[in-house]
């Protein structure tokens, strides 16, 4: 099922999100169909479950559009290809190597793109969709959408990382996003106005 994208400008962004008491749970096991089904239809790369309106702690990933990108190496592309999987309760334990700069969007927030720095490497312990619990470690692209899927349950958006300068240069449009002054091709809830809790 197809769930409506939480806009920029609600409370639920902003707010850390808790533990799944259940993660093997049916509706555990739903949620992440319905949230894999969501992200695609919205052509994203990741989606977690406070941009569905939840505050748990989980997110879906699938970065294999980045393996069309020039100048990868084969193992990071196939790492890429390969990379859909879901974090449930996870933990970042490390964030390594060097930062990075690099063009963000979120899904919550259309049509604005701005660089984010980010270390390049990170170790973080997860459930998987099938309850095994993990400790891996991962580097480049992937990881990148990682940091930024795990920014969402911890309450952070990529805004959030910008400089002040940059943040009042898009503060027309982020109240424009969370007014729904916009046209996206995928299920938005819209909050009216910005709102932190």
């Amino acid at each position: 099922m197809i769930l409506p994208i939480v806009a920029y400008g609600d409370p639920v962004l902003w707010t850390k999100a808790e533990d799944i008491t259940d993660p093997l749970s049916d509706s555990t096991r739903k949620l992440i169909e319905d949230m894999f089904e969501t992200m695609y239809r919205a052509e994203g790369v990741g989606l977690a479950a406070p941009q569905i309106g939840r505050s748990i702690r989980l997110f879906v990933i699938d970065p294999a559009p980045f393996a069309k990108w020039p100048d990868l190496s084969e193992k990071e592309k196939q790492i890429l290809l390969n990379g859909k999987q879901a974090f449930i309760n996870p933990v970042i334990l490390q964030e390594t190597g060097e930062y990075r700069d690099f063009e963000e969007g979120c899904l919550s927030i259309p049509y604005i793109n701005e660089k984010v720095r980010r270390k390049s490497k990170i170790t973080i312990e997860y459930t998987d969709a099938e309850g095994n619990r993990k400790k891996e470690n991962f580097s480049g692209l992937i990881a990148r959408v990682i940091q930024h899927e795990y920014d969402h349950i911890e309450g952070i958006l990529f805004t959030d990382r910008l400089s002040p300068l940059k943040k009042r240069l898009l503060k027309r449009k982020l109240e424009k996003i969370a007014k729904g002054e916009i046209d996206v091709p995928y299920p938005m809830k819209f909050p009216g106005k910005i709102r932190r809790p």
